[in-house]
């Protein structure tokens, strides 16, 4: 039986499924190629990118520490950030070999001291089913930062955040997530989960040698307690979200004295915020009609 898809102007069969070209795509995105309907009828892309995700794996001192899906690259930053955000490594100095092995998709990692892997695995809000190894509710202490900043500064880093995207242009469905001080990206993510995105960036900064107390967090993904959880453990004392945050982040985000941005979107173009929501510690953002704590 065929399928049929009726158009406002005829009645139009879906064509076969072609043979997919082999041709390698960009790192982070696969080809497989995809039909794409307008109105003058179905076409087909076989460079039509979507993002890649494949089952990546964290060895810890030959024993292996998680099992996530990831977007394969830049696996080195997000196994070294992990590590750090969940407290398994306390200092850089501590890792004396990580390495990418296999089939590019697992990362072998040898501390210069043993450690007792963690055993209990909390599954998180994550839509890629993310792994953390504290309590949801894991207690910090609250941010003493007195960084300030503007709705100008905050639309500049929201436009350095699409900028960043650049797996995002491609193929779509992946989050991205920068750090911004200074009025520059410190550092960029993406991936196709939004915890690793955060992984990812911390990776890299310890990487370079950057420090990431006092930057700005901004993310395409749902702020969740773990990822407010990551962005506090890196000193961000604003954390800006494009979408939403949980009833757990916002309680969290009082307490920890985060500033909570959530609908982070505005018109880039014309300089407009639109509906942004905060929902913590509004007296960060410099702007008549903002300034009482909430």
């Amino acid at each position: 039986m065929k399928t049929k898809l009726t158009s406002t102007d005829d009645t139009k069969m879906i064509p076969p499924t072609p043979q997919l070209p082999a041709d390698q795509p960009l790192a982070g995105a696969a080809a497989p190629g995809y039909y794409l309907y307008e109105d003058s009828g179905w076409r087909f892309l076989p460079q039509g990118e979507v993002i890649e995700e494949k089952e990546c794996c964290i060895y810890v001192n030959g024993e292996e520490l998680l099992s996530m899906a990831a977007t394969p690259v830049q696996l080195d930053a997000l196994a070294l950030g992990f590590l750090m955000n969940e407290g398994i490594v306390k200092q850089p100095a501590e890792v004396v070999e990580l390495a990418i092995k296999g089939d590019g998709t697992c990362v072998d990692v040898w501390l210069d001291h043993p450690v007792v892997l963690p055993t209990r695995k909390v599954l998180t809000s994550g839509c890629t089913g993310g792994v953390t190894f504290n309590e949801l509710a894991a207690k910090l202490d609250p941010m003493e930062s007195q960084v300030v900043t503007t709705l100008d500064e905050l639309q500049e880093a929201l436009r350095a955040l699409y900028a960043a995207g650049h797996l995002y242009g491609i193929t779509r469905g992946v989050h991205t997530s920068i750090l911004w001080r200074d009025g520059a990206v410190l550092a960029s993510g993406e991936d196709v989960g939004r915890h690793n995105t955060l992984d990812k960036l911390r990776g890299q900064c310890l990487q370079q040698g950057i420090d990431t107390h006092d930057s700005l967090l901004l993310s395409t993904g749902r702020i969740s307690s773990e990822m407010l959880s990551k962005g506090v453990r890196m000193g961000c004392p604003i954390i800006a979200s494009r979408t939403s945050a949980t009833s757990m982040s916002v309680e969290l985000a009082r307490r920890w004295n985060v500033t909570l941005v959530g609908y982070f979107r505005g018109n880039v173009q014309n300089n407009r915020l639109g509906q942004t929501r905060f929902y913590s510690h509004p007296e960060r953002i410099l702007h008549e009609g903002l300034g009482t704590q909430q």
